[in-house]
């Protein structure tokens, strides 16, 4: 039996077995948001993760042209991923100067209304936790358990062996399992 393909519904945010390939404006307005859930598990900050998430568009746009109809969401995880580990790679060799600790000095973010309601679905204490994890074991945990990811897409997105992605999620679940209790 044939399988039909079919265009997507606008904001389904399901672009699997989609014959064409979406516009960099359908990709901003109808996955957008799990662009951003994605960041935001990766990098527990506000900031860093609408940084993030203007990082990944960036990248969308210019790669397009390339994208094979598909996994749209898997592509995009894969780009939010590459494009945090990155920036934590350019971090390490770059230190910065940390902020000044006069609270005077630093006025506080006004989240959008969208973004906090979409963040605050993992309670702080869950969400510093999973920060606080180092990025060999936050990563995989945050692929295979927000983003829903198989073990084999992880070790493909990561380049690494599938032996290893399931050592390293083990490992980090166990490390939340023990900040949780």
């Amino acid at each position: 039996m044939r399988r039909e393909r079919r265009e997507p519904a606008p904001g389904d945010g399901r672009w699997e077995g989609c014959d064409r390939i979406p516009t960099w404006e359908e990709v901003a307005r109808h996955e957008g948001d799990f662009i951003y859930t994605v960041a935001y598990r990766l990098t527990g900050d506000h900031d860093d993760a609408q940084d993030l998430v203007q990082e990944v568009l960036v990248r969308v746009q210019r790669g397009l042209r390339t994208y094979q109809p598909g996994s749209l969401r898997g592509w995009l995880s894969r780009i939010t991923t590459n494009a945090f580990l990155d920036d934590v790679r350019r971090r390490s060799r770059r230190p910065s100067v940390a902020l000044p600790e006069d609270p005077d000095l630093v006025l506080p973010p006004s989240p959008d209304a969208a973004d906090a309601a979409e963040a605050e679905r993992l309670p702080d204490h869950a969400q510093a936790a999973l920060a606080g994890l180092p990025e060999e074991f936050r990563v995989p945990v945050v692929l295979a358990d927000v983003v829903g990811l198989s073990y084999a897409d992880i070790a493909e997105q990561l380049d690494i062996p599938l032996g290893t992605v399931r050592s390293r999620i083990h490992r980090g679940r166990l490390a939340l399992r023990e900040a949780l209790a």
